[in-house]
């Protein structure tokens, strides 16, 4: 599943604390006077898919816990916080929480500085040129500057990257989708050309057979519509369609009770819809298409009822909306299969991009193995220097241990002994001459 829920659990704190933010309540435990526990217990909140998530939720559950800012942070408006006057705030938190505000943005540094290493590391030994400006992005929603405490300008940078990055959350979600279309009609068509006419035939009739029993199903009512939301009432919470009431049914699906609609409590009201056309057991049903059509139903909803634009429903939101005429239309909800996702043009571009990039690949590959092939070489050059090194200083030590001569110990010449008393040593066995032997002729 995509992380349709993601941005909905943040929590109504970041309704409150910045209102142009998607998001929805944290728990956090009411504190009427400065905080004796140390500890912060792990966000209990959705992921809100932000790389700094996790940074974002403990400061905001720490700054809740300070009476001051709690009190400034229920009376705030939009404009108070774009302009940063919440941020000034800050300097009227009690001291141990800015203490422990400091040791998150600290952790939240070091974590930034091993992800932009292991990041740099990476391209690097791809071979890969390295974009700076976008590594250095990533710590874009607190001042890097100052590495230890966390001051004004952290909270100002943290609401104002949340508040964007956000708001162009459902956008990116958007485009990696496409993507995953393209490529599964890519990968498609690539699997054709490997195929004998044949094949190629049957694969294309079981194609267009699986498409067509994906669009046979019911009628996909409006979401938002009196239809849909009868629907719901009657199968969902086994009440009589003509005892529908706004006010009790919006009570009934505000599940956690804070009087607004936020966007997983509204994307759970199209489950029904969107079991019309998608189930998980299918060949044909692909649940990322689920998942963009819930989202594509939710951001419909959003633009008709959400009047503020905060992206939460009031309850007075959703009874206004009720009473307009296009709440009482009947027009089927047009499901993505009937419209295209991407142009061939789109098509042609992404494949184009996936070429470039297996050329690169090929290209790296090729400079690899010459690059391996000429290490090889000259380890083999260097195993070789290493022989000889090896055999000249054999030869260093016999001749050390032999004085210099090379001749083995076996190998040297005889000398006769030199006799006491005799002056001249007797000569060579050769020239000895034969001595007669007494009673020998």
């Amino acid at each position: 599943m995509l992380k349709s829920k993601a941005v909905a659990r943040c929590g109504l704190v970041l309704l409150t604390l910045w209102l142009c933010i998607q998001s929805v309540p944290i728990n956090v435990d009411k504190v009427k006077t400065a905080p004796k526990q140390d500890k912060l217990d792990p966000p209990q909140s959705a992921d809100t898919g932000l790389h700094y998530d996790r940074y974002l939720r403990e400061v905001i559950e720490y700054l809740e816990k300070d009476p001051h800012f709690k009190e400034k942070l229920k009376n705030a408006n939009m404009d108070d916080i774009k302009q940063g006057k919440l941020a000034e705030e800050l300097d009227f938190v009690h001291h141990n929480l800015r203490t422990k505000l400091d040791e998150l943005k600290r952790d939240e540094m070091n974590r930034l500085r091993m992800l932009i290493k292991a990041k740099h590391d990476i391209k690097a030994g791809n071979g890969n040129s390295i974009d700076h400006q976008a590594l250095l992005k990533q710590f874009d929603h607190l001042n890097h500057g100052n590495p230890d405490t966390f001051e004004v300008e952290d909270l100002d940078r943290l609401i104002k990257s949340a508040t964007h990055d956000l708001e162009n959350y459902d956008k990116d979600r958007h485009e990696d989708f496409k993507r995953h279309e393209m490529m599964k009609e890519h990968e498609r068509r690539e699997r054709l050309k490997n195929m004998s006419e044949a094949d190629r035939k049957k694969e294309e009739q079981h194609y267009e057979e699986m498409r067509k029993k994906h669009a046979d199903h019911p009628k996909v009512n409006h979401p938002g519509s009196e239809d849909q939301l009868k629907e719901v009432w009657h199968d969902g919470d086994g009440m009589d369609p003509q005892d529908f009431d706004p006010k009790t049914f919006f009570n009934m699906h505000d599940t956690n009770g804070d009087g607004f609609f936020d966007e997983n409590e509204l994307e759970a009201l199209f489950t029904k819809e969107l079991e019309k056309v998608y189930s998980p057991g299918n060949e044909e049903d692909d649940m990322l298409e689920m998942e963009e059509e819930r989202l594509r139903m939710r951001e419909h909803v959003m633009n008709e009822v959400d009047a503020n634009k905060d992206r939460l429903v009031s309850m007075s939101e959703f009874i206004e909306a009720t009473k307009k005429d296009q709440f009482h239309e009947k027009n089927e909800w047009e499901t993505l299969e009937q419209g295209p996702v991407y142009t061939e043009e789109e098509l042609k571009q992404f494949e184009q991009h996936l070429a470039n990039e297996a050329n690169d690949i090929n290209k790296k590959s090729v400079e690899l193995e010459k690059q391996r092939e000429e290490l090889q070489q000259r380890q083999e050059e260097l195993d070789t220097k290493k022989l000889g090194l090896k055999q000249a200083i054999e030869e260093m030590e016999r001749a050390k241990t032999y004085g210099g001569i090379k001749e083995s110990p076996a190998t040297e010449v005889q000398h006769a002994p030199v006799v006491p008393g005799n002056i001249h040593p007797s000569p060579p066995a050769h020239q000895q001459h034969d001595v007669p032997v007494p009673g020998h002729s």
